[in-house]
């Protein structure tokens, strides 16, 4: 299975940079059995039946991103550098790893200060990463973090235009709740108030799971044969009540359908050991690529993914690829709108 397999070719222009208003606006690729279908989230309603679940990721993005500066003193007087950090995970023992540009410009013990309130210690450095140690934690942290802290987002967004302010919102889903993720799960960031309630109003049910999305979603896949990849781990929980809710829903004969790909990558992660459903909390570093047998999930919301990423292997084991290669160039020859603030699919194997 090579990574050519799951190339294609992709217009610049058809890379979003800003969410549709409102969020449920968006345009909705619904592809079932061998039929594609133009729609909008809105009509998801029309789509999903009474008694089927939606799996959402309640995780929350932080804003990671920190621009700082070191001081020290010279000589000739004091010395200032400016540093860039991307927060990436905390550590169990109180500190964060980091990413920090540059690392060559700052020692071990050194201080970086962000705001008159907030700064950090650099007290370690490994694989090109750093571990700073802040002076607040907390309830004090994340407050201070969020005046000084900007949303990080993907690089092929970042590299178009700055984070702002509209960004604290829009790259954040309305039912975030458990602090932790550097990357928001971003098929749940089409859905607001109205469209949940029409939703729950159909019979469909919400179950809620947690999966902290890391800087590692971005990562390319360096290797031509595909199967010997190695992804990133990021930390998962699935409740007793949340195992509870699947395993009933598919006893009773509905569908379980994740909202994005961390939602089905962590419950299917908590089927591994048995085959079905089970309370789960731990780190999974789960790969989906075809092949692979899916015990949980049956049929998926999610965004348009990147060429020769992992989400498009996922997509692909769900679907088949040559289903996925008539999707996706449908998708760009009807342009539709790609990645993180792009619009969405509902894949129904």
């Amino acid at each position: 299975m090579k990574l050519s397999d799951f190339d294609f070719d992709l217009p610049e222009d058809l890379i979003a940079t800003r969410p549709a208003v409102p969020r449920s606006s968006a345009r909705l690729l619904v592809a079932e059995q061998d039929h594609i279908h133009d729609a909008r989230v809105t009509d998801l309603v029309s789509w999903l039946n009474p008694g089927d679940r939606l799996v959402l990721n309640d995780t929350k993005v932080i804003p990671a991103r920190l621009s700082g500066s070191r001081h020290r003193d010279s000589a000739q007087g004091p010395v200032e550098a400016r540093i860039e950090v991307t927060l990436l995970e905390p550590q169990a023992d109180g500190s964060w790893a980091a990413l920090l540009k540059p690392l060559k410009k700052i020692k071990l013990g050194e201080e970086i200060r962000f705001a008159a309130d907030l700064s950090a210690e650099l007290v370690g450095v490994e694989d090109g990463q750093g571990r700073l140690r802040f002076n607040l934690t907390g309830d004090d942290f994340d407050a201070a973090l969020a005046q000084a802290g900007a949303m990080p987002l993907p690089p092929y967004i970042a590299a178009k235009r700055a984070a702002d302010e509209r960004d604290k919102t829009d790259y954040q889903t309305v039912w975030a709740k458990n602090s932790g993720a550097v990357a928001a799960p971003t098929a749940s960031l089409h859905f607001d108030a109205p469209l949940l309630a029409a939703l729950a109003e159909k019979g469909v049910s919400f179950t809620h799971v947690t999966l902290h999305v890391g800087a590692g979603t971005f990562l390319p896949v360096k290797v031509e044969d595909v199967t010997t990849h190695k992804m990133h781990a990021e930390w998962g929980q699935v409740s007793a009540t949340a195992a509870a809710e699947i395993a009933a829903t598919k006893a009773a004969g509905h569908r379980v359908i994740p909202v994005g790909t961390t939602a089905l990558r962590l419950i299917e992660s908590a089927a591994r050991d048995t085959g079905a459903i089970a309370p789960w909390e731990g780190e999974t570093d789960i790969f989906i690529y075809p092949g692979f047998t899916f015990r949980v999930a049956d049929a998926l919301m999610t965004n348009f993914h990147l060429p020769k990423s992992t989400l498009m292997m996922l997509v692909s084991a769900l679907m088949g690829q040559e289903r996925m290669r008539k999707v996706y160039a449908h998708a760009v020859e009807s342009r539709y709108r790609f990645f993180s603030y792009g619009d969405a699919s509902l894949l129904i194997p």
